[in-house]
């Protein structure tokens, strides 16, 4: 028997296909590697997502993250989880150009990485991008319902499919998304009711994130997830106090530093 260790085998696009119907996946998303690391063990697909400009670089949406960023951070993730499938975003101006272009960034992406998959917002004609992208061997996610990459046409963060005309479209961009060969598909800020119809539309496996628990899987902004934030939307579910926690530990130092508590003895280096 060999006395190396046996080398944990990644999940792949086939398989999160395949859990269609089945136990649903669980998605979180990551930045960094130690925080990979921890979720790693626990999720099916990790999400390198473009919330990142608001959660880490504390941006007012994600319009502002570059590819930069996204491989950096994408970078980090990979270095950290060794299970669960990485997915990295696309960010905003990386591929609506058409399909060249998306295909030179996602390529880029997937090579300085080393993760395993993009996910491009499903906008009205990014259903040929996917195509293309998929034909070319480039995995995609999709992403319908509401688009956070669109908040400036939106003219903010709001639920979709509200009305008749609006279902419609969100439906058809799930088709659509599907037909051209996502392996899953996000599905975000919609009513219940649609997010089970959009489940029932698609072979791909739907991921929700404020879409109930009709989807096949779900998926939360990790900070959101463990309180870091005095806010969560109505969608997230708190695990994790840790804002709290963090500050109450804050605290605590500062007044051992400040009483000269700390550093003790036992934490001081001395002379042999």
């Amino acid at each position: 028997m060999s006395s190396h260790t046996q080398t944990v085998k990644r999940l792949t696009a086939p398989e999160i296909y395949a859990r269609k119907g089945q136990t649903p996946l669980v998605c979180l998303t990551a930045y960094s590697a130690p925080m990979a690391d921890i979720l790693d063990a626990a999720c099916d697909i990790l999400l390198v997502g473009d919330s990142v400009g608001m959660v880490v670089h504390g941006l007012p949406s994600t319009i502002g993250v570059t590819m930069e960023m996204m491989i950096l951070h994408g970078q980090a993730v990979m270095r950290g989880a060794k299970k669960a499938f990485v997915v990295v975003d696309m960010p905003f101006g990386s591929y609506e150009a058409g399909p060249e272009q998306a295909f030179a960034n996602a390529v880029r992406i997937l090579k300085e990485t080393g993760a395993q998959a993009v996910k491009l917002e499903s906008g009205p004609t990014v259903h040929e991008t996917i195509g293309y992208l998929t034909q070319r061997g480039i995995p995609v996610m999709g992403h319908v319902g509401l688009r956070p990459q669109a908040v400036n046409v939106d003219g903010g963060f709001k639920a979709k499919g509200r009305t008749q005309a609006e279902r419609d479209k969100v439906l058809q961009e799930a088709r659509d998304s599907d037909a051209a060969g996502a392996f899953a598909i996000v599905v975000e800020g919609v009513a219940a009711d649609l997010a089970g119809e959009i489940t029932a539309a698609v072979k791909a496996p739907t991921i929700g994130i404020g879409a109930s628990a009709a989807c096949d899987g779900q998926i939360l902004v990790v900070d959101d997830m463990l309180g870091q934030f005095d806010w969560s939307p109505k969608f997230v579910r708190r695990y994790a106090g840790l804002r709290e926690t963090i500050s109450d530990a804050a605290e605590a130092y500062a007044k051992d530093v400040r009483s000269r508590d700390f550093p003790a003895p036992q934490e001081t280096y001395f002379a042999k």
